[in-house]
């Protein structure tokens, strides 16, 4: 299937083709035709599905379709047709970027407002009309209340991964938000899971929806290979992080840690051995994220040492790598994480660093993926006790599916 076969709009076509992109992702395939159509949506998705451009372009084929843009009931007030809740700054900004891309041929104006930046920029953004609205729930609450935001005008609510938001707490902000928009809104929901509390609030906010799952195994795999290295300590961490760097090369590479002390430490250390790294985590103020994260795109940092802050919404297509020095505490932020590479249809690596403490975790991640990854051993890095049958050290492709791997957890024992 090619987009020209989805309806789109011309300028939305030339838009896409701009970019390199003719093909829909299997999320897009399913989602477009029924937002176009007007229905509710609730979908389970994967990052790196496209989910982003699935919502996206037929919002602004509405609104390209829609007639010119209304005006504020409030005075001095954005009034937008189109609102997208994100849960982080750095999604919010991603999404934004993206709206501002495939409307790049219409005179749609996306704004994006978070937290922690200053609020003259975001009045005058406003005030200057609002057809998009990318916000995250917090700092739109502030908006509101100050009078600058009147959300009666809304044709469509997007909520870009919903679990993540009451992951965060922000249930009752999104309750709030949701309550203050017209009750014949066009209501789209983006999760990574659609049960729970997640299927409550989708029964709350949608009418007759349709219901779309299109994880990353039924749809095009990511050319991601994925390892796991076994360490005895943290020590030997350490001496195999060194091994990894090395193999980068020209790419980039991103390093997950669990704390933000530990990444500013991590950081430090590469800094004092020649690397250009940096770090990124939620300590940081919105100009220094920002700055952080410019850097990383423009290839002034080679290595960006994160928290699970950079896990969602970080798209750069020079990072070839993904490290986990420390596994994520929860699996599902095992694939946000590697999704940070391969992005767009590049090939990617993804290499986990485990330690005895952390086999659970392990198996955890390799239940949710549906997928084990596999073992590799660097000459003269070997542990000392093996966990499991290793790989050949020599590269191999392993996408996300990972069909024909099979774990060997007795092996060797």
């Amino acid at each position: 299937m090619k987009f020209e076969e989805l309806n789109l709009l011309p300028a939305l076509l030339q838009a896409l083709a701009e970019r390199g992109y003719d093909t829909p992702t299997a999320i897009q395939a399913q989602t477009i035709p029924m937002l176009l159509e007007g229905r509710d949506v609730i979908a389970s998705a994967q990052t790196g599905t496209g989910k982003t451009a699935a919502f996206m372009l037929p919002a602004l084929q509405r609104l390209m379709t829609g007639g010119a843009r209304p005006a504020p009931k409030r005075r001095g007030a954005g009034a937008p047709r189109v609102l997208v809740l994100a849960p982080t700054r750095e999604l919010a900004q991603q999404v934004a970027t993206q709206s501002a891309h495939y409307g790049q041929h219409s005179r749609l104006r996306t704004v994006c407002l978070f937290g922690g930046a200053p609020y003259p920029p975001q009045y005058r953004a406003l005030e200057q009309g609002v057809d998009v609205l990318v916000a995250t729930p917090g700092r739109l609450i502030d908006h509101i209340e100050r009078g600058r935001i009147d959300l009666s005008h809304l044709r469509m609510l997007v909520l870009d991964e919903a679990d993540r938001m009451l992951d965060m707490g922000f249930q009752e902000d999104v309750d709030r938000i949701c309550a203050l928009t017209p009750a014949l809104r066009q209501t789209v929901l983006f999760s990574a899971t659609i049960d729970g509390a997640i299927g409550r609030l989708a029964a709350r906010l949608t009418r007759e929806a349709v219901r779309i799952e299109a994880d990353i195994e039924r749809s095009a795999p990511l050319a991601i290979e994925q390892r796991v290295h076994f360490a005895d300590d943290r020590a030997h961490k350490y001496r195999l992080l060194d091994r990894v760097l090395e193999g980068v090369g020209d790419g980039q590479s991103i390093v997950f840690m669990a704390t933000k002390r530990d990444a500013e430490a991590l950081a430090n250390k590469l800094l004092v051995e020649g690397h250009t790294a940096a770090a990124l985590h939620g300590d940081m103020n919105q100009r220094e994220r920002d700055r952080t994260i410019l850097r990383l795109r423009r290839g002034g940092v080679r290595t960006l040492v994160a928290t699970d802050v950079a896990a969602r919404g970080i798209d750069v297509p020079g990072v070839t790598h993904v490290i986990n020095f420390d596994l994520p505490r929860q699996a599902e932020n095992y694939v946000h994480r590697i999704g940070r590479t391969g992005r767009a249809g590049a090939r990617g690596i993804a290499v986990s660093l485990a330690n005895p403490t952390e086999r659970g975790t392990l198996r955890q991640i390799e239940r949710y993926t549906g997928s084990a990854i596999p073992t590799h051993v660097l000459p003269g890095l070997e542990p000392r006790a093996r966990e499991r049958t290793a790989a050949p050290s020599r590269p191999r492709s392993h996408s996300t599916n990972g069909r024909n791997a099979r774990p060997h957890w007795r092996a060797g024992r």
